[in-house]
């Protein structure tokens, strides 16, 4: 990379120099409706106000305040990190100004910013937990005091206020913090890394959005530097656990702690891309294409230990010890989106979609005033109403919980539902790619040349017709993806059909935009059975519909009935229903035996019901209920 850098000034929260396919701004691609305007609306007038609300109510956004007059260290709400949940919510808000523009959002996000500014140190450290007299000296505990961690948060904050048109405090903010950092630990400063990644993306964004080199360089000494045991490790935490075992490019899968993994590994891509260090980007690839073979969930969930918030093993995929925490979803999209930006595969679209609508749409309830930080494929015991105004326990909550005494995955949410648009279009010198699905407008250009798109649906992902029309002066190449379940659909125009290729169907003409692209995706249910190497699924199946992962919940079983007492007739039809499908089921009533085992396989069932499937995303929305997504195979 030369000492020069072209700012890349929009593209969503990532915007490579160099990539296959580029990414489009917040004025470029619009959410205008249906499915997923639904959900950014929710966010905008509840999620976002939840998250601020609660962090002011326990003193989170007050440890500033204390910090700039000088008295926070006498008192300081929350664990050492929550000062990135105030940054993350500062990201999510911007992104929303961007879309939305809401006046009186505006006002809220300037003055947090202001309360921010007012905390930093002169020399542009920013930390309300550490480095004052009566608090631990600065970078004392880089395994748990996630200080670049949190620094990493608020300089993805202000990539998003510079992505959305603004050059203002926060940004001068993240610059000096930035500019100190660099002194601290960059080539003449210490040889140390922080035991939670995440600085490193986002100083490999803001170096890209500020045309900064120094922090592109920083971000790949932080990744070089991490596989040689500079992390003190415990009797429960390894150096696996902190991914700081063996080097970055040498590791063959995703490992320890699931977000720190995804997180890691989306900053190494973002190191290679702009060094062009092809060596590193086919290490992530080899790794996520590993990861997503034998350590991911139907959900697109990673995670399968709650010691430790880890991966297990290869094929350890317990479907009721599930962990798959939110977080570590949302960091899979930030690395598949950054790999399909490097490569232009389809694959990782249709991992993003997979896990966007499944396993994150999974956490926040229906009002946008609880989550899930967990997510469990198998309920096997009622759960218990949440306290509506008391911190729960991360993992111990059975309903979603309106907030956490670590309450990362809130503000995640916030943040991902505010900037979804950048992950269903991008551009190319020559062409237009779509990725995603929904009621999207595009307007943009290629190779010089205004460009509009138009992308409309009858309800996706509930039912599968997509039209898109395209105007444009010139020709240009569009391409669509065909999800890698929808078979062999194809895109019809004029009379005629188009089939994928490598996941897309390409056209190259010029296109007239009274001539519309249709294209049906195949809807209908289908069984997917699991990998036998998966002992805990073994003997089951689940039913998908479309892109989404469906479930059984014992709110649509006869009274007072649970789903472990429920198996699947296989030789039973699927049918469809408006956002789910129904099956036929055996019902195994309880017996009174004295011992779960016996001489003999148990019968298949006393008697036999139909029972509606609903989409994962939606469970425990009516209240406590069991759930199970696969379901053992009860025969024909």
């Amino acid at each position: 990379m030369t000492d020069t850098l072209d700012a890349t000034t929009a593209g969503g929260p990532v915007s490579p120099s160099r990539s296959v396919f580029r990414p489009l701004g917040s004025e470029e691609a619009r959410i205008v409706g249906g499915f997923w305007a639904h959900k950014q609306d929710l966010n905008a007038t509840t999620i976002i106000d939840h998250c601020l609300t609660w962090m002011e109510r326990i003193g989170w956004i007050g440890n500033f305040d204390r910090a700039a007059d000088g008295t926070v260290a006498d008192h300081h709400d929350g664990i050492e990190f929550v000062d990135s949940e105030v940054y993350k919510l500062l990201e999510a808000m911007a992104w929303e100004l961007g879309r939305s523009n809401n006046s009186e959002l505006d006002r809220t996000y300037r003055s947090l910013v202001s309360r921010v500014a007012a905390a930093q140190e002169p020399d542009g450290y920013l930390h309300t937990s550490f480095g004052r007299e009566g608090q631990r000296p600065r970078f004392s505990d880089l395994e748990w005091g996630h200080e670049l961690y949190c620094f990493g948060h608020l300089f993805q904050a202000a990539v998003a206020r510079l992505r959305t048109g603004h050059d203002d405090l926060i940004v001068d903010v993240a610059r000096r913090l930035a500019d100190h950092v660099y002194i601290e630990f960059g080539p003449n400063g210490r040889d140390a890394i922080c035991g939670h990644p995440e600085i490193e993306p986002a100083l490999a964004e803001l170096g890209r959005a500020l045309s900064e080199p120094r922090y592109l360089e920083l971000a790949r000494i932080f990744i070089e530097r991490r596989g040689r045991g500079r992390l003190k490790t415990t009797l429960f935490q390894s150096s696996e656990y902190f991914l700081d075992d063996i080097p970055v490019r040498d590791a063959n899968v995703l490992r320890g702690h699931a977000v720190r993994a995804e997180y890691l590994a989306a900053g190494a891509v973002d190191v290679a891309t702009e060094f062009g260090d092809a060596e590193l980007l086919d290490a992530v690839k080899r790794q996520w294409t590993n990861t997503l073979a034998a350590r991911t969930y139907l959900t697109g969930g990673v995670g399968s230990h709650h010691q430790n918030e880890e991966f297990g093993s290869d094929f350890e995929l317990p479907a009721d010890r599930a962990y798959a925490e939110t977080c570590a979803a949302i960091g899979s999209v930030m690395l598949s989106w950054r790999l399909l930006l490097a490569t232009g595969e389809a694959k990782y679209s249709d991992l993003i979609e997979r896990t966007l609508l499944n396993a994150v749409l999974v956490s926040p309830r229906e009002d946008g005033k609880a989550f899930y930080y967990t997510n469990t494929l198998h309920q096997r015991t009622l759960g218990s109403e949440p306290v509506e105004d008391e911190l729960s326990e991360r993992a111990e909550a059975s309903l979603r919980a309106p907030w956490f005494e670590v309450s990362c995955c809130p503000t995640n949410v916030a943040r991902t539902l505010a900037s979804v648009a950048s992950y269903f279009a991008t551009a190319s010198s020559d062409g237009l790619q779509l990725h995603q699905f929904g009621d999207l407008d595009v307007a943009t250009s290629v190779n010089g040349s205004p460009v509009r798109l138009q992308m409309r649906t009858l309800g996706y992902p509930f039912d599968g017709h997509v039209s898109i029309t395209v105007e444009a002066d010139d020709e240009l190449e569009l391409s669509v993806r065909i999800p890698s379940w929808a078979g062999d659909a194809a895109i019809t125009i004029g009379g005629g059909t188009l089939a994928a290729e490598d996941g897309y169907v390409r056209l190259r003409r010029r296109f007239d935009p009274n001539e519309p692209l249709l294209l049906d995706l195949p809807l209908a249910p289908r069984l997917t059975y699991p990998d036998p190497r998966i002992d805990a699924l073994r003997g089951t199946a689940a039913v998908e519909r479309g892109p989404l992962v469906l479930c059984v919940e014992s709110t649509d079983l006869p009274a007072a009935l649970q789903v472990d007492s429920v198996s699947l007739r296989t030789g039973s039809p699927l049918r469809e229903t408006p956002d789910g499908a129904s099956v036929s089921i055996a019902i195994t009533e309880p017996g009174s035996a004295v011992w779960p085992y016996g001489s003999s396989p148990s019968a298949d069932g006393r008697s036999e019901t139909t029972v509606e499937l609903r989409p994962y995303f939606q469970w425990a929305n009516r209240g406590p209920s069991t759930m199970r997504v696969f379901l053992p195979l009860a025969g024909e």
